[in-house]
């Protein structure tokens, strides 16, 4: 007897109205985001809890997603913030003694939605070609799909471009921080002797650079995103650090980028940033930013420091760049990026202002890039002796 093949549950409709079937899991319903493509082979849930992928839907490029489940220790942020995933196969149960549950359960919980049995490979060249494409990510168990409803609703979403999304994801209050990275096997720890005071300002921050940052000797503080520079100077740190975050860095920059200006006009303390918190710094001391045809998102990104030659392996997410060309007098290029040359780290020539667009907090190398958190740590005590 003939197979009888399964009815698709999930579809994803491009803008361009190329249609994608397959196996739904997760959330039911509908979710209308940018596409992208992330080449990490682990880290699914960091990536899907990670607040720069606010407004994406993520298309994981290695096949075997869910296959070491989902534990809260892994939670870059209280939920998930990428609105579905897409995937090759579909996730088997998990087999990992860290696990806690099942990927399918754990986005369900969470109304995230997620399509297995696409081809990713077709999929990741369409996004290289064309661009990080305006998509609507269905999943119902009957598998029925308004395919013009989709196709219009995908073709109608505004983009990021000139999107400010850090007020989505930011913190509602200012809290403290002092876990500390994560020990065989102790698991997290406690900062209990810290030696530096630290803002952090809240774009859309990981935890675990919160948790590099209590690592390295930081008493951390987080502030919203709107915070003024009268609420960071008020709190008298030793440095401020400025975090990644999802959207368009232009529209962010309204009301960051004056706060940054005050802070380094009023102050000589030291500032770090990453990501979005890199685009902001560079946007305050006037160079320009731009959006990436299909952006930067993976695990595995050769990034040379230009000033001492070393390549690190980094993690990456981003789909805006500052432009090197605008960079002004007084502040050099320090990262570049080995895959496309962009822009990957700037500093002020004269003070201990500094910033990449790489994520140092997610150990790929494993620990490639940490001397950053300790050069942060490092500038600040310079400046109390």
């Amino acid at each position: 007897m003939a197979e009888t093949k399964q009815k698709p549950t999930a579809c994803l409709v491009l803008a361009d109205g190329t249609i994608f079937y397959g196996k739904g899991f997760g959330a039911t319903g509908t979710k209308v985001a940018e596409l992208c493509f992330n080449t990490a082979m682990t880290g699914y849930q960091e990536i899907m809890t990670d607040p720069s992928y606010a407004g994406q839907v993520v298309t994981f490029t290695f096949p075997h997603i869910g296959n070491v489940g989902a534990t809260p220790e892994d939670d870059e942020t209280a939920d998930p913030v990428a609105e579905g995933l897409v995937v090759k196969w579909d996730p088997t149960e998990p087999s990992n003694w860290r696990a806690a549950g099942p990927l399918t359960n754990w986005l369900a919980r969470r109304g995230r939605v997620g399509i297995g049995g696409v081809d990713t490979r077709r999929l990741t060249r369409a996004i290289r070609q064309q661009g990080a494409p305006h998509v609507a990510l269905a999943h119902y168990p009957e598998g029925n799909f308004d395919l013009e409803t989709l196709l219009k609703a995908a073709r109608e979403f505004s983009g990021l471009v000139g999107l400010d999304l850090a007020k989505e994801v930011t913190c509602a209050q200012s809290y403290r921080w002092d876990e500390t990275r994560w020990s065989w096997p102790e698991g997290y720890g406690r900062q209990v002797a810290p030696r530096h005071k630290v803002v952090a300002v809240d774009y859309g921050a990981k935890r675990n650079i919160l948790r590099c940052l209590a690592s390295a000797g930081c008493d951390v503080t987080v502030l919203p995103a709107t915070a003024t520079a009268d609420d960071v100077l008020a709190l008298s740190p030793d440095g401020v650090f400025l975090s990644n975050g999802p959207g368009d860095p232009a529209a962010t920059g309204a009301y960051a980028v004056p706060m940054i200006k005050d802070v380094l006009d009023k102050s000589d303390i030291p500032v770090f940033g990453i990501c979005l918190g890199h685009q902001m710094l560079a946007l305050a001391l006037g160079a320009n930013t731009v959006k990436m045809n299909h952006g930067h998102h993976g695990a595995n990104h050769p990034v040379k420091d230009l000033e001492t030659g070393k390549v690190e392996i980094t993690s990456m997410n981003h789909g805006f760049t500052v432009d090197s060309q605008t960079l002004p007098s007084g502040v050099m290029e320090t990262h570049v990026s080995l895959f496309d040359g962009s822009n990957c780290g700037i500093r002020m020539t004269e003070r201990p202002v500094f910033s990449v667009q790489y994520h140092p907090e997610a150990s790929p190398g494993p620990q490639d890039s940490y001397y950053l958190f300790e050069r942060f740590a490092e500038a600040m005590s310079e400046r109390q002796t």
